[in-house]
């Protein structure tokens, strides 16, 4: 999966800028066409707050089992 991430990665920085906004933006408009506007702001905003937990959190394993430890306190659950 890495692998298929940093090949899409490579041929998008390869890419010119105009060719990578005008597919983000189609890609907008197909969802704002097909669930309306609140349905699309709702899918935009999961998506980037999944992305920075994702990039944050995971990127350090220490992070991800202090939080964890917040939520679920060690002798507790766990």
């Amino acid at each position: 999966m890495e692998q298929l991430l940093s090949k899409i990665l490579e041929k998008i920085t390869n890419t010119k800028p105009g060719i990578v906004c005008a597919a983000a933006f189609f890609v907008v408009a197909l969802l704002l066409c097909i669930f309306g506007f609140w349905k699309t702001l709702f899918i935009i905003i999961f998506t980037v707050v999944g992305f920075f937990v994702g990039s944050f959190l995971f990127s350090d394993v220490s992070k991800f089992k202090k939080m964890l430890d917040r939520i679920l306190p060690p002798g507790r659950f766990r």
